[in-house]
């Protein structure tokens, strides 16, 4: 059966007809393979994004199988990822507060901007837009991205809390400073599952690692009684300054909810102003005047409350039965009255909320995953923050498109299949505009999960149909077993999947190829360390910078003065060490010609005229100009008419069709004449001579004279 390219384009699974036999059962064990990393994986990807972590098996539902229908390739495993998960968190931490239901809201927002921006670029066959983020400039943001991911998951990996603030080098100090607080049962479970994962890799590399250490870890702190929550007051709380920091956070925390619910009284009243009297009218711009006073207090207070929040997950406590049967008390470690026992743990305070507080005294487990199908339906949106968030989702849309179609491509040179980058940009987006609206946060194309799905035998996208599946039935069925999951075991599955991120080669191979890639390689890399956690302004610098280095070159291209070698060729006299000509000055430009670098040609020719007084010819070797725009066309009539006034012929050889026909457009053609444009220098030089034997000038020794077989007639 023949499809049309149009069905094929619009419904491109139909590709994979006719099907079943070996290739279904090829893409069932491929698709089962890679769920049971895909599972634990998008569950860590999640808490690097700031998500609740079962909002990661959301993403590895419908997303990775929508991409799977409407992309490209047939192997590309689409879903949480590493580097998107950071960039949504980098672009949301300072919105809103890590987990919290607003954070939550703004990334589901996000996903649905991103599949928006992809699929406009895949509908108006735009994929050659992220052409402008360079590989040198990918490198270096992987790599920087890499070390961060990295380094962001360490406090999770010894037990420690993290506060989250403008420069991501601050925290990470903080963490380095409770380094001596380590939790030592935590470490135990993230290092035993870092060197399960690491033996399985080594020695049985086809055994799925990550499923075997999450699954031996699990049950070890299900054992242990790995975790240890509890519930207290302020009022327990003994320590005075963590008292107060508690009081005042909890009564910012009330007086959000009371601002929260001012502007969105004022909002409805505003918008029925500007629907009764416009918008213009002195009740409305007074009205938006104080909903624009609220926000700006409501903003001052969540950034109040975030830095407390910071400070009061780093005070660790030591529990006191109190005598009589009455509340326990609270009191900062080590700060115990004598005479009273404390219970042996060290508690912190996880969440604090309304007068009450969640402590925890042990290891941080993954806890209650809700079982069953997310809720469908359209994001929340803001458009307060849609301006906020766009540019984030421009960044995250290129870099997360760029991963996937560099993996497609890899992987299409071991299969010979085709790539569609305009498809993928369209299977990508529609997977992250579906996956919007079933709770899901930004997803790519994943190069680990793409090994996997390759090296098992995937023949179709249809394995990851098969991979949505395995996660629906983890969704309905088997959440209940994720309970007792600690959470420095999904640091480890990070840790561990990043470490294949970081490539300081391709840095060095960049620099080799060119200095100023090597260049932006670095700048990159050092400018996404100090611009953490905005990483996309690491990448908007650049991306910035690569292009002004190519620009850079270009204004300044390479203008060489030919001599005849002697083999006969025309090659750079300086380099050579070449004879100049008495009759005939040759100059080669190697580069476009445009309004960058006119200035640059212009001089160089001049230059090259001076340097040689005594040659009556010009001859302008342009087998290397490949553009010419109307400033390009514009000084070289003007050098042309300038040398013609002073004597000096000039002559053209090896134009090409693009640069003959904006001359032909302008008249400058005409202007040049057909007698003194050629097709190759060879050609110009042979009737250069002949011009110079037609007013009796001896041409016998000019170090130019023309080859014997080409002299002209």
């Amino acid at each position: 059966m023949t499809l049309s390219p149009r069905l094929q384009r619009l419904l491109p699974f139909l590709r994979w007809l006719p099907y079943g036999g070996a290739t279904l059962r090829a893409d069932f064990l491929a698709g089962l393979t890679v769920a049971l990393v895909l599972v634990p994986q998008s569950m860590a990807y999640a808490q690097l994004a700031g998500m609740p972590a079962y909002y990661g098996l959301y993403a590895a539902f419908l997303p990775v199988i929508v991409a799977a229908l409407w992309g490209s390739s047939n192997q590309l495993g689409t879903g949480p990822v590493a580097v998107v998960s950071l960039l949504t968190a980098s672009a949301l931490t300072p919105l809103a507060a890590s987990g919290s239901e607003q954070f939550i809201a703004l990334a589901i927002m996000l996903a649905l901007l991103v599949g928006i921006v992809q699929l406009a670029l895949g509908v108006f066959k735009l994929g050659v837009i992220v052409n402008f983020l360079s590989h040198p400039v990918i490198v270096g943001f992987t790599n920087a991205a890499a070390i961060i991911i990295g380094l962001s998951q360490v406090n999770k990996l010894i037990g420690v809390p993290m506060g989250r603030s403008e420069h991501f080098i601050e925290d990470i100090w903080g963490v380095a400073k409770m380094a001596g607080d380590t939790h030592l049962p935590t470490l135990a479970m993230g290092a035993a599952a870092i060197a399960i994962m690491w033996l399985i890799r080594r020695k049985a590399p086809k055994l799925p690692g990550v499923l075997i250490a999450v699954a031996v870890t699990t049950m070890a702190a299900w054992l242990i009684g790995f975790e240890r929550n509890a519930i207290a007051t302020i009022d327990q709380v003994v320590e005075p300054e963590a008292r107060a920091m508690l009081t005042e956070f909890v009564r910012t925390e009330a007086r959000i909810k009371e601002i929260n619910d001012q502007i969105g009284v004022r909002a409805a009243e505003l918008s029925r102003l500007r629907k009764d009297r416009g918008e213009l009218s002195h009740e409305a711009v007074t009205l938006n005047y104080e909903v624009d006073l609220l926000r700006l207090q409501l903003k001052d207070r969540e950034d109040e409350n975030r830095r407390r929040n910071r400070t009061i997950r780093s005070f660790a406590f030591e529990r006191v039965a109190a005598a009589d049967g009455q509340a326990f008390e609270l009191y900062a470690e080590g700060r115990v009255p004598a005479g009273k026992s404390a219970d042996g743990h060290r508690w912190r305070i996880a969440r604090a909320a309304q007068g009450a507080m969640k402590l925890t005294g042990g290891g941080e487990v993954v806890g209650n995953v809700p079982q069953g199908l997310p809720s469908v339906g359209m994001p929340k949106m803001s458009w307060d923050m849609l301006g906020s968030l766009l540019s984030a989702a421009i960044v995250i849309s290129l870099v997360g498109f760029m991963e996937a179609i560099s993996i497609s491509k890899a992987m299409a040179a071991k299969t010979k299949q085709k790539i569609d980058p305009n498809q993928e940009l369209i299977g990508q987006g529609l997977a992250n505009i579906v996956g919007s609206l079933t709770h899901a946060f930004p997803v790519s194309g994943s190069f680990s999960r793409s090994a996997v799905n390759i090296n098992a035998g995937a023949m179709t996208g249809m394995s990851s149909v098969f991979t949505g599946i395995f996660v629906l039935l983890t969704l309905l069925f088997l959440t209940p077993l994720l309970y007792h999951l600690p959470q420095a075991v999904l640091a480890a599955v990070i840790i561990m999947a990043v470490i294949g991120l970081i490539n300081v080669e391709a840095v060095k191979h960049a620099w080799k190829a060119s200095k100023h890639d090597g260049i932006a390689a670095v700048v990159t890399f050092v400018a996404t360390l100090a611009a953490a956690p905005h990483l996309d302004s690491g990448i908007m610098i650049g991306a910035g910078l690569a292009i002004g280095l190519y620009l850079y070159r270009t204004m300044s291209p390479r203008v060489a003065i030919l001599g005849r070698h002697a083999d006969g060729s025309l090659r750079d006299a300086v380099v050579n060490n070449l004879p100049a000509s008495d009759l005939v000055t040759a100059v080669r430009f190697d580069g476009r010609l445009y309004f960058a670098n006119v200035s640059f040609f212009e001089d160089a020719i001049l230059h090259a005229v001076a340097a040689n007084p005594k040659a009556p010819y010009l001859l302008v070797v342009g087998n290397g100009i490949n553009e010419l725009d109307a400033s390009g066309e514009e000084v070289m009539h003007h050098l042309v008419e300038r040398l013609r006034s002073n004597g000096v012929t000039v002559v053209f050889s090896g134009l090409k069709k693009q640069v003959i026909d904006v001359m032909r457009a302008t008249g400058l053609f005409d202007y040049i004449s057909q007698r003194h444009v050629f097709a190759t220098a060879d050609m110009a030089l042979a009737a250069i001579h002949a011009w110079a034997a037609e007013r009796g000038q001896d041409d016998s020794a000019d170090a130019l004279r023309p080859l014997p077989a080409q002299r002209f007639s």
